[in-house]
């Protein structure tokens, strides 16, 4: 099972509706499920939490409806995907799917509401969730390390990442979103 991570900073370039088809080929041979990021519209929510001083609780809980924001924008791109809410809700049949994180997500102790947890974490969390899965992080940056100290010191991946991976270590790599030959298992292994 592929939980795939698509960076909201692929919101603006040409390569997210390949991706999406990509995914969608994959999904014909095993469950693909799709981790939104949060994009412009967590940008948004970074600006209103700037301008109007209120608490990481409040801006967490809007950042996670920014990333449901972008899975139903990815849903309309890709309607054949099901949406879910849950890691429940995955299929164990090939299926693709897109995560909508929501409040739900509030009550999880790990997932300390503040900006060092984004979706690279929330994605890991998920994929954690699962049995065999494995996580794949396509991102617009091109890091030539995978270790994941080092990704979190240079801002590639948030903060919480590290210790939710050391919690519970899976199959983990980031992709570069101009390299889709490195997908399913080809990309920098994270450790």
């Amino acid at each position: 099972m592929h939980i795939v991570k698509l960076g909201g900073s692929l919101y603006e370039t040409a390569e997210l509706v390949f991706w999406l088809k990509l995914l969608a080929d994959t999904a014909m041979n095993d469950s693909v499920v799709i981790v939104p990021g949060g994009g412009p519209f967590a940008d948004t929510v970074r600006e209103a939490q700037s301008r109007h001083k209120f608490d990481d609780q409040h801006a967490h809980h809007m950042a996670l409806l920014a990333m449901a924001q972008y899975g139903i924008m990815l849903h309309a791109l890709l309607p054949s995907a099901v949406l879910i809410n849950t890691p429940a809700e995955v299929s164990n049949t090939c299926q693709m799917s897109i995560w909508l994180p929501d409040a739900q997500l509030l009550q999880v102790d790990e997932l300390i509401p503040s900006w060092h947890i984004t979706s690279d974490s929330l994605a890991l969390w998920f994929a954690q969730q699962l049995p065999n899965s494995r996580l794949s992080l396509i991102k617009r940056i091109n890091p030539n390390t995978g270790d994941i100290t080092v990704l979190t010191e240079k801002g590639i991946i948030d903060q919480g990442f590290n210790s939710l991976f050391k919690r519970k270590p899976l199959p983990s790599q980031l992709i570069h979103y101009q390299t889709p030959n490195q997908f399913p298992d080809n990309g920098l292994v994270l450790k």
